[in-house]
């Protein structure tokens, strides 16, 4: 299959305070590509110390471990590491398409190696190959944030010309579900985000936008908002609601966003308090219909369909590329809220 010249050090991004936004840049061992791996250079829970951090990235393919004679790739071939960084394919999620719910799944950057470092082993059969044509700037936040709410917006029931609302619609997440769900899917979106962001969100697809910090905190500002967002939808609300905001509030707010037969679709995880959804009374659910809906990620075909979107120009990453050196200002930045799009490591 070929080679290419490997190093014997690399250098990567690891948590040196497991549970903070510290990292710290290190030399590490490169490791030897085992059975079923291949070895590429990359352009909820605190981990072990000494963790890489990371779970989106793409590279070439430098070096193939052995029990690949089958593997349709090659060296030099590009491919992406996703969050799920390996599913077994044959255990009943697996057979069902939900990778993220493999018995043996493996996350990136958790308790596995992740992608902020400059090359990292995965299993040959799980990498997702790169189109001609997507450059892997903007292919890398495809591998996670636009598959994890093109897997989402498939669960949300809407049907085109419906409305949706994308909570978070400026993040890494929410920009891209606004893109997919506009363009893609043929959803008319309304925005949410805290802070100026309007233009932003407008300019991926929304056709309205909705400063939440610019409602009073309590009981007021929520009937004020679910009353803007009734309206803008037709009066009786949205058809769905996708959370990608990491928000208790966000979430007590959101079902009551929802028309009839309305779907919640939860991806978002509020860290330090978890918190039952404070509005999801079973009165509220029968009456209306309503349906609470889990997505952690998609799966090997929804990676390839998303990926074939940003080929057509359906989806792009809003996107700046930093150093390796340049992390932990990127961890602050979104520690305060002040991040809008996705910020690609460029591990050269």
């Amino acid at each position: 299959m070929g080679s290419v010249e490997v190093p014997k050090k690399h250098k990567a991004c690891v948590y040196d305070k497991p549970g903070t936004i510290s990292i710290k840049v290190e030399e590490i061992d490169t490791p030897e590509p085992g059975t079923g791996e291949v070895l590429w250079p990359m352009l909820p829970y605190p981990t072990q110390p000494g963790q890489i951090g990371g779970h989106e990235g793409v590279g070439t393919i430098a070096s193939f471990g052995p029990g690949n004679d089958s593997s349709p790739l090659k060296i030099g071939d590009r491919v992406g590491i996703k969050w799920v960084a390996s599913a077994c394919g044959s255990c009943p999620p697996c057979f069902a398409g939900v990778d993220a719910s493999c018995t043996s799944g493996k996350v990136s950057g958790y308790y596995y190696p992740g992608t902020f470092q400059q090359y990292a082993l995965a299993p040959a059969h799980y990498v997702t190959p790169i189109p001609e044509g997507v450059a892997s700037d903007l292919a890398a936040p495809m591998l996670c944030g636009g598959l994890t709410v093109y897997s989402a917006l498939k669960k949300c029931r809407a049907g085109p010309g419906e409305w949706v609302v994308i909570a978070g619609a400026s993040g890494g997440l929410g920009h891209l579900a606004v893109q997919i769900a506009a363009k893609g899917m043929g959803f008319r979106v309304i925005g949410t985000d805290v802070g100026e962001k309007e233009k932003f969100v407008k300019d991926c697809g929304a056709e309205f936008f909705l400063d939440v910090s610019k409602f009073e905190k309590g009981e007021k500002g929520t009937q004020d908002m679910v009353k803007q967002i009734r309206d803008l939808a037709g009066g009786f609300g949205a058809a769905a609601v996708l959370l990608c905001a990491a928000s208790n509030a966000a979430y007590a707010q959101a079902l009551d966003f929802l028309r009839y037969n309305g779907t919640l679709v939860c991806l978002g995880i509020p860290e330090h308090d978890p918190q039952p959804i404070a509005t999801a009374c079973p009165d509220k659910l029968v009456l209306k219909q309503l349906s609470i809906v889990g997505s952690a990620v998609g799966g090997r075909k929804e990676a390839i369909e998303t990926l074939e979107m940003a080929a057509r120009g359906v989806v792009k990453t809003h996107f700046r590329v930093e150093k390796m050196e340049g992390l932990a200002k990127v961890f602050e930045e979104m520690d305060e809220g002040k991040l809008m799009g996705r910020v690609v490591l460029d591990l050269s």
